[in-house]
């Protein structure tokens, strides 16, 4: 029951930052993934795991396993996750956000 009443702590926590929105970055502007990732992610996917289904971590065999092999991969799951992840639409992480979070996920998580 605990994991039960961690996931749905962590979904609504991340229901919120999804309607909220957040700024976007300034033209040319260099995003930092890894501070995207810790701002919308890390919540549910601490260290690259998975709180709410942990036999969908981010490491490359489980992220392979699920179909997700690259960067166009990670940012459509992003934008229409499965059951269990809060979806994130372009309001909430833009695309170059959702870019940039993909190639961290990409390059940190193996």
């Amino acid at each position: 029951m605990k994991k039960g009443l961690i996931a749905t702590i962590a979904m609504l926590a991340l229901s919120a930052f999804a309607t909220t929105g957040f700024a976007d970055t300034k033209k040319g502007e260099k995003i930092d993934g890894a501070k995207e990732f810790k701002e919308h992610c890390a919540v549910c996917h601490p260290d690259g795991g998975n709180i709410v289904n942990p036999k969908k971590t981010l490491s490359k065999k489980d992220r392979e396993a699920n179909g997700i092999k690259s960067v166009k991969d990670l940012v459509q799951n992003m934008r229409k996750p499965g059951p269990g992840m809060t979806p994130f639409d372009a309001k909430a992480i833009s695309d170059k956000e959702a870019k940039a979070i993909a190639e961290y996920i990409l390059k940190t998580f193996k």
